[in-house]
This record gives structure tokens, sequence and C-alpha cells, in this order.
């Protein structure tokens, strides 16, 4: 996808990675950018920056995301490429973990992605193309350590962006699905313990995200990972799961990363 004179919305856009998507977007000229966030302030910001419109959006709420696309359209025109970027840890822990903070988590990982999808697609389709950009993570690939609700979420936001993309292809829909690991962003500074000292190790600056993004786009790749290891770790998953399994175990044991 060539970004030049394309209109974008971005979700999850007033921090981290939704606002390394929408400034670098802007440089490569896209025509109008929709930063949406729950944080409004950062959000109008962001679009002061890059000539944008910032729109207060809860993801997790589907008359949200849709009055978000019909500012969106108002603004700019039909959307050409939707980010759906937003995203939340959740609460560390699994089986003590509460219903409100599964159902919660459920709803900003997974369910903001079909609410997107729902909003968008029908006009997408009546002009025969469009493209959906789902940001997971390596979590939806592999796991994460000691928080059930994240990995489980992430699991689901991929398996959704397959459907959509095996389903849609054929009637000019494109779709990428964005798994980084670690992100040097306000989500992962708040991840404490183990978990967030291993991930901090290895991670990126958003922007190094957003890279890797646009040239995922360029050439419409489905699964988009910045980080070289996760394509790694996930290709020895699928050879032989029980020793992924097994090394699994003995990282969490590492870690102390647990119920």
């Amino acid at each position: 996808m060539n970004l030049r004179d394309k209109v974008i919305v971005v979700t999850g856009g007033a921090n981290g990675i939704g606002r390394a998507l929408c400034h670098r977007f802007a440089a490569e000229g896209a025509r109008g950018i929709v930063v949406a966030d729950v944080d409004v302030e950062n959000a109008r910001q962001t679009a002061a920056k890059i000539g944008g419109l910032a729109v207060q959006t809860d993801v997790g709420e589907e008359s949200a995301v849709v009055r978000l696309v019909d500012k969106a359209i108002s603004a700019f025109g039909p959307v050409d490429l939707f980010c759906s970027n937003a995203g939340i840890t959740g609460d560390l822990g699994g089986i003590e973990v509460t219903n409100e903070s599964w159902q919660r988590t459920w709803e900003i990982n997974l369910m903001a992605h079909v609410y997107a999808a729902r909003a968008v697609l029908p006009g997408m389709l009546t002009r025969g193309q469009g493209y959906l950009l789902q940001t997971a993570s390596a979590a939806g690939l592999l796991t994460q350590l000691g928080a059930a609700p994240y990995s489980v979420t992430k699991h689901a936001a991929v398996a959704f962006a397959e459907w959509l993309a095996i389903t849609y292809q054929d009637r000019g829909i494109k779709v990428s699905c964005l798994c980084p690991q670690g992100v040097r962003t306000n989500m992962l500074a708040g991840t404490a313990g183990g978990i967030g000292d291993m991930l901090r190790e290895s991670a990126i600056d958003p922007e190094t995200v957003a890279d890797y993004v646009v040239s995922g786009l360029a050439s419409e790749k489905f699964l988009i990972v910045p980080h070289p290891q996760v394509a790694e770790y996930f290709e020895r998953k699928a050879k032989d799961y029980d020793r992924w399994l097994s090394g699994m175990q003995r990282l969490h044991k590492k870690w102390g990363v647990g119920a």
C-alpha cells in the first residue's frame, strides 16, 4: 500500500506505537490522519503536530468506534487504512483474575478489532479496496508469561486477523497483523516484575516499529514482526510444540512469573 494521499485512522494514537505510526504516516504523505484515543489531550497534541484530527474514543464500546469512523469520513472522506492499534495489558495472573478484568481485556484487545472491521468493511467492500492493520503482539504468536488474559486475547486478535485476510482477500481487502515484542512505551514501563524486565532487555523504540509497519504495508505482508527473534521462536514452536513448551516452562521458572 502506498500511503500517500490516504485517509488513515489510528486507535491508541496518542502515545507509544500509535503516536509513532501517526507521525510516520504523515511523513509518508497521508492526506488525512485521525488520532483516536481515550487520552484526548495527548491525542490532540499528536493531531496538532501532523495536521490531523483527534477523536476521543473508547474502542471497547462499539458505538464509539462507529462514531469515530463517521467523524473520519466527515473530515477526510472514506477510510483507506484503519489501524486498530489500541490495547491494554490487563491484570497479571490467570484463573484468579476477575471476570470483570477478563471481560475488559477481551473488549479492548479483541472486540475492538471486530468493531473496527464491522464499521469500515461495508464501505471498503463497496469500493473494492481497503486495508486493515491490527496490532496484536508477539504474545499472540507465542505467549505472555504470567498474564493469561493478555496472552489469550492477543492470540484471538491474531486469529481474527487471519480470518479477515482469508475471507476478504478476493474482494480487495488487505490485512496486516502487527506482532511486536517489547517496545519502549508507557505500557511496557508499567509492566512490573520479571516479565517486564525480560521484555525490556530486547525492547525497541516505537519509531522502529513504525518503520517496520510502513515496510510491511508497502509489501502488503500479513505478519509484521519487528523483533526477528519472535519469528525464530514462532518457527520453533510450529516445528516442535512440546520442546517449545519445555523452553517456556524454564523461562517461567527463571523469571519468577506465575499464579
